[in-house]
């Protein structure tokens, strides 16, 4: 059985991928659409594509706030239970005369971390909302043709099971909207930015446990697993992300350097040393599967390409 700090180390050590994309940028592309309908179908598409990546961008920046406020939730967290901790032995000066006033100390500090391990659970389903939306986005950027063509009234949707079943596709066959790059390449683009931010949860995730596990009843009884539900319908939003996993029923687990993960023998610890408490905070702050310098890139070539300045 392998601890979580070494699961953790394994995940740290290695490099976050991210996939090459490639792009067609072949403007020759002929569409199947006439050019009366493919001139106003080109309009539609892109105005859907700028407000598709234009939630993106807003999506990534939510992610950015709440990222930052969940670890300040679990620093403080950290720091109470340390304080609670080391209190029997803590010198407290002149205070030290007071009756009961460790007692009462360590009262208040328990109370604390159950604020704390609140505010740190609400963020991370702020956090799996934030994926969740992103992924939506992510199967919105085609553009379907509704109607006859011979219709004097074109209508598009943006949503494959409002098309008039012709057949249409969605991406006006293939041709560039803007410049370059087709519906299929914008959706590429997309796939690789959602699913570094899917990897990123999934590790959010371990070190969530890991924190709301600090201070927590070490009875069997009462063990936290990976397997555990941590807020009411946790598990429909992460399946709603491609996250949960039927054949383990549970949710999908972190990606590891060896590919290994025995996440159902793992066990939290509730008294974690103040090292292994740092490298956790670190990991939090790092966002180590997250690559900030392609995110920044992505976003600047799809911005490029639509002649507009994203986040």
């Amino acid at each position: 059985m392998r601890s979580p700090s070494a699961m953790l180390n394994s995940t740290l050590d290695s490099e976050p991928s991210s996939p090459s994309t490639t792009i067609d940028s072949n403007p020759q592309i002929s569409s199947p659409l006439p050019s009366s309908v493919l001139r106003l179908w080109r309009q539609a598409a892109q105005r859907n594509l700028r407000n598709q990546w234009s939630q993106l961008a807003s999506f990534r920046d939510q992610w950015s706030s709440i990222s930052s406020s969940a670890r300040s939730y679990a620093n403080a967290l950290v720091n109470s239970h340390l304080s609670q901790r080391y209190m029997p032995n803590m010198k407290l000066g002149v205070l030290s005369d007071m009756p009961d006033i460790r007692k009462r100390a360590c009262f208040k500090l328990f109370k604390q971390q159950e604020l704390q391990r609140s505010q740190l659970l609400l963020s991370y389903k702020d956090m799996v909302a934030v994926v969740s939306k992103m992924i939506n986005v992510s199967r919105s950027m085609k553009c379907f043709f509704r109607g006859s063509n011979n219709s004097p009234l074109l209508q598009f949707s943006y949503n494959a099971e409002e098309q008039s079943g012709s057949g249409d596709s969605g991406d006006g066959g293939g041709i560039p909207v803007f410049a370059f790059f087709s519906i299929s390449s914008h959706e590429k683009l997309v796939e690789e930015l959602v699913q570094m931010f899917r990897m990123e949860l999934c590790l959010k995730r371990l070190l969530v446990l890991e924190f709301i596990s600090i201070g927590y009843d070490a009875s069997e009884v009462n063990q936290l697993h990976w397997s555990d539900q941590l807020y009411a319908d946790e598990f429909k939003d992460l399946s709603d992300c491609n996250m949960y996993c039927e054949l383990i029923h549970g949710p999908v687990p972190p990606c590891l350097r060896d590919g290994k993960s025995d996440m159902g023998a793992l066990r939290f610890d509730n008294q974690p040393n103040p090292e292994v408490l740092q490298v956790y905070l670190t990991s939090w702050l790092a966002e180590v599967n997250i690559n900030t310098f392609r995110v920044n890139e992505i976003f600047a070539i799809v911005g490029e390409e639509m002649h507009v300045s994203i986040g």
